[in-house]
């Protein structure tokens, strides 16, 4: 009875008495609101100086100026929402030091608690002119991010060291930029120089949109390359390296690269830019890149592209990929992606468009080009094929659902890719174009193509170097105008539906089907060459790198029931110390009826696991359907 009472009294002492009212917060006043962009004239020209010189500390010193009407307070935004990121990436972290003044006087200044892109100035009276100090500072070591600086090249996004006005398009907002580079380095940009002074090179007025969209690459060993001699419009690769070799490609490679120029010419038949940079670093030190602009592209890859030129085959639509975004993305853009300034947020619902008819004609056009051979363009082909066709999520996840990953998952790693899917808009994308492609040939008997798509839809108002937006609609009704078809439902299906099968049928349609065979292509050997590891995602359900991490694990494969994730290290392949031969040959053996035993660490934690799976190797291949039209070939064809 002690007990009950004291329970209860401790019941009594927890509990509200019968009608008491508890505290309940309310929300603070909103912030003052960051005023919208109009589409009206910043008032002078911004001034914008960057020393580059740094290159032992990797620090960008920055400088710059901003005209003023009147006192007041003075909105100055640091750009969010980057265009080709598709999300709001904008590296503000590593924008620091910053200092602002007026009439050389230090002036108040805070950063908008509600919108911390936003800084709020006091401008007294008297002061025409804010001045702001800062630096950026690039990563010094991997885990800091990409590599922007070495002691040989450098690559300079102007939005990464600069503030502009709010309450203005940021068309509306004109600038003067110069960049200081170390002695004798050479540069490349699409932005126009208006003179020079030394190492400090000073280009001419634009909108701050086009100089966000112009990114700078400089080095000590810089060529560039003519692409389109006597040409409509100057078309130049600016090709920097880690040594004066990497920059020197063969005569023939340039060849290559100045048919992509023809190619596209013959596909799109307009060109929505006055003039073209094809920015490339071949590095094993700068960070890689690919990043899409109206009239350049930012490339990086490895420092043996030219030399090894025939061992680089899977980055070899690299360029062709960034160069067709001139118009599929900068100049035609998704209505609801387009934004007027760089801090209003972004919407990727029509990404499939932008990025996946981009990921279809940058392959396509790497082949007519002589990027690729026929044969090596079915093996990247059927590399894409297989990964659809063994992907897990497709059971729960839309397509459409993926447009939103730039923005959910920031291109984080994620322990699950074949189940949570990523950004399968590109390559998803890509095969939906070629279902579109093969069915527009196959219903028009030849007479009609994806071809016909592109120049209506991308190649219109030649010269026009500005943006033109789209919708679902005006996709739908282009494509109906080039040839009639319930053209909604069937992008609604393999969009917006969940569709557990993957789309294929422009492979049969274009005269090949997806199988799988127990010897791997030319193409595979020659990834897993480079890689030193072992690729069997269509076997037992996982990948491996040389040194046995798992990379990758497939949702509900062999591996997968096993209790395996990408935090494993397979250590021994029955008994036998890791490599990947031993581990291919261990599963090829299994089609005989041996076993396949791992010894597996995970942590500090070992066990042995066995996969039960009794199938060999499986690796992906097109292979041709008898009598069937061979329209793929079709499409691959030089025009």
């Amino acid at each position: 009875m002690k007990l009950a009472l004291a329970l209860s009294a401790a019941l009594f002492l927890v509990t509200p008495a019968f009608g008491q009212t508890n505290s309940e917060p309310k929300p603070a006043p909103a912030a003052p609101a960051v005023p919208a962009p109009r589409d009206v004239r910043y008032p002078g020209v911004l001034s914008l100086t960057v020393d580059a010189t740094d290159l032992d500390r990797k620090i960008f010193w920055v400088k710059e100026s901003v005209p003023v009407a009147k006192p007041g307070e003075l909105i100055l935004l640091y750009p969010q929402w980057i265009p080709g990121n598709h999300s709001a990436s904008g590296p503000m972290m590593d924008y620091t030091g910053i200092r602002f003044t007026g009439n050389g006087k230090p002036l108040k200044w805070v950063r908008d608690p509600a919108n911390v892109y936003a800084f709020r100035v006091t401008v007294p009276s008297g002061v025409k002119q804010v001045d702001v100090s800062a630096q950026f500072v690039t990563a010094v070591e991997p885990n800091q991010g990409s590599t922007m600086i070495t002691p040989e090249m450098l690559r300079l996004n102007w939005w990464i060291v600069s503030l502009y006005p709010a309450g203005h398009f940021s068309r509306q907002v004109m600038i003067d930029a110069s960049v200081k580079l170390p002695e004798d380095w050479k540069f490349g940009t699409a932005l126009e120089t208006a003179s020079a002074d030394g190492d400090v090179v000073h280009f001419k007025t634009v909108g701050f949109d086009t100089l966000v969209d112009s990114p700078l690459i400089a080095g000590k060993y810089l060529r560039k390359y003519d692409l389109d001699p006597g040409g409509r419009s100057r078309v130049t690769f600016d090709v920097m390296g880690d040594t004066a070799e990497m920059v020197d490609a063969k005569p023939e490679q340039i060849e290559t690269i100045r048919n992509l120029i023809k190619q596209a010419d013959k596909l799109y038949g307009a060109r929505h830019y006055n003039h073209y940079d094809m920015l490339l670093s071949v590095s094993s030190k700068l960070g890689g890149m690919g990043l899409e602009h109206q009239r350049s592209s930012d490339n990086g890859v490895g420092s043996g592209y030219f030399k090894d030129w025939d061992q680089h085959s899977v980055s070899r639509d690299l360029l062709a990929h960034e160069y067709t975004h001139s118009w599929n993305g900068k100049y035609r853009r998704p209505a609801d992606l387009w934004t007027p300034s760089f801090n209003v947020p972004m919407r990727d619902s029509l990404l499939w468009v932008y990025e996946g008819m981009t990921q279809y004609w940058g392959q396509v056009l790497a082949v007519r080009a002589g990027f690729y051979t026929k044969a090596e363009a079915l093996d990247v082909w059927a590399m894409t094929a297989a990964t659809y066709d063994y992907q897990k999520g497709r059971e729960w996840r839309p397509l459409t659902d993926t447009t939103n990953d730039p923005i959910i998952a920031s291109r984080r790693p994620i322990p699950w890719r074949n189940w949570q899917r990523s950004e399968d808009y590109y390559s998803e994308g890509q095969l939906i174009w070629l279902e579109i492609d093969t069915l527009i040939r196959q219903k028009s008997d030849g007479k009609k193509s994806l071809d016909d798509f592109a120049r209506a839809f991308l190649g219109m108002n030649d010269g026009d170097w500005g943006q033109l937006t789209y919708t679902w609609k005006d996709v739908v009704d282009t494509l109906n105008k080039v040839q009639p078809y319930d053209w909604d439902t069937f992008l609604r299906e393999r969009i917006l539906d969940v569709v557990p099968k993957a789309p294929l049928a422009g492979f049969e349609r274009g005269g090949y089907k997806l199988v799988y065979s127990e010897t791997p292509s030319d193409y595979w050997k020659a990834a897993e060459k480079r890689s030193k590891g072992a690729n069997l995602t269509y076997s037992i359900g996982l990948a491996a790198n040389k040194d046995g991490d798992l990379t990758s694990v497939t949702w509900d494969s062999p591996a997968f029931k096993a209790g395996l994730t990408v935090a494993a290290k397979i250590l021994a392949v029955n008994g036998e110390a890791f490599d990947a031969d031993t581990i291919r040959n261990a599963v090829a053996a299994t089609k005989s009826g041996k076993g396949l035993e791992l010894l597996i660490k995970t942590g500090e934690t070992y066990k042995t696991v066995k996969i039960d799976y009794a199938g060999g190797t499986r690796y992906p291949k097109l292979e041709r359907i008898d009598g069937a039209p061979t329209l793929l070939d079709d499409i691959f064809a030089a025009k």
